[in-house]
């Protein structure tokens, strides 16, 4: 993860430069061709919070999302373009996690008069750290040479870092859908105080919008509440933090959210072979956008099924055409929990 946000950190710096050569404060240009001057313009950073404000905002607001379809959302680093799109936006919504550095960067290089509204989602919720459970495959550490380890519970610091003012909280808050309807309703509140005219459409919006994360929500607790295991494998990264603490599922995982690794090592890859056959898990998921190498390894050695579990952090340009959206991606996702589960 951290050369994630070394990368972006650094890119971040690098265009806000560039981006102000040709950009002057008051001078707000068209940011694209179908620019409809009367409605406010959103920007959002991915996909979650793009599909919540588009249900709140419905046809009232001009909606941009930053992260492409298809683009891998942890290398994602913002252009020229990008940077002018968000000084004149009205509104600019972003999660606020250790990936968003880049984010924060460009909007402390805009000036108060000319800052947008802004929606620092993490602070919606209550967000929990990163963890790096049993057998998950550690980051890679540069002391001269590189080193991989698998850690256990016990398995702390092998390093004698002091990582106690280092506290990386897990960005992926949108996997729960109670955390959807705290960060949807924000939404609502923004596009109020930025557009009053609208308020109607936006409460109604948001109120069917609610209600529709409620059911999604109340399907989840029902599937769970009678199921023969607890237990979720990933052959992948786990971004699914807060959909497992939301509903009382254990999990194990070859790497954390974040992690900058997508090939684990032989003891990881043996520790969740183990798990598998030792609780007789019938399934191994992977995340979208993934190789899928890790997970591969687990079914040939088990016979497990490999499936997709997805994290909604952004989709595939044929998704995005189709129609997705956030409630349809999980609830594809809980109909594959309850066959693992099951």
């Amino acid at each position: 993860m951290k050369k994630y946000l070394l990368i972006s950190a650094c890119a971040a710096v690098l265009l806000i430069a560039a981006a102000l050569i040709y950009i002057s404060p008051g001078n707000k240009t068209a940011v694209t061709a179908s620019e409809d001057t009367s409605k406010p313009k959103v920007i959002t950073t991915i996909f979650p919070q793009y599909d919540f404000a588009r249900a709140v905002g419905g046809d009232k607001i001009e909606l941009t999302m930053l992260l492409k379809p298809g683009m891998e959302s942890h290398s994602y680093a913002p252009t020229p373009q990008d940077i002018v799109n968000i000084q004149n936006c009205d509104l600019f919504i972003y999660i606020g996690g250790e990936n968003d550095i880049w984010a924060d960067k460009i909007l402390d290089s805009i000036d108060n008069e000319h800052r947008p509204q802004v929606l620092k989602l993490i602070g919606c919720v209550s967000p929990v750290e990163e963890e790096l459970a049993e057998g998950m495959q550690a980051e890679e550490h540069d002391h001269g040479k590189e080193e991989e380890h698998t850690h256990g519970a016990e398995d702390k610091d092998r390093h004698g870092h002091d990582h106690d003012n280092e506290v990386e909280y897990d960005e992926h808050i949108w996997t729960s859908p109670r955390n959807a309807e705290k960060m949807t309703a924000a939404i609502m509140d923004k596009l109020i105080l930025i557009d009053p005219q609208n308020r109607s459409a936006y409460e109604g919006n948001a109120k069917a919008y609610i209600a529709e994360l409620d059911r999604l929500d109340k399907d989840f607790r029902q599937a769970v509440s009678n199921v023969r295991r607890h237990r979720l494998i990933f052959g992948d990264r786990f971004p699914f933090r807060y959909l497992t603490d939301e509903y009382g599922l254990k999990y194990s995982a070859a790497f954390p959210g974040c992690a900058a690794e997508s090939e684990a090592s032989a003891a990881t890859i043996a520790y969740l072979i183990n798990k598998v056959k030792d609780e007789k898990i019938p399934v191994v998921f992977h995340i979208e956008m993934s190789n899928e190498k890790t997970a591969d390894a687990i079914c040939r050695e088990t016979g497990a099924r490999k499936m997709l579990l997805h994290a909604c952090h952004n989709i595939s340009r044929e998704e995005f055409e189709s129609g997705a959206t956030y409630v349809k991606l999980m609830r594809k996702n809980l109909e594959n929990i309850k066959e693992a589960l099951n």
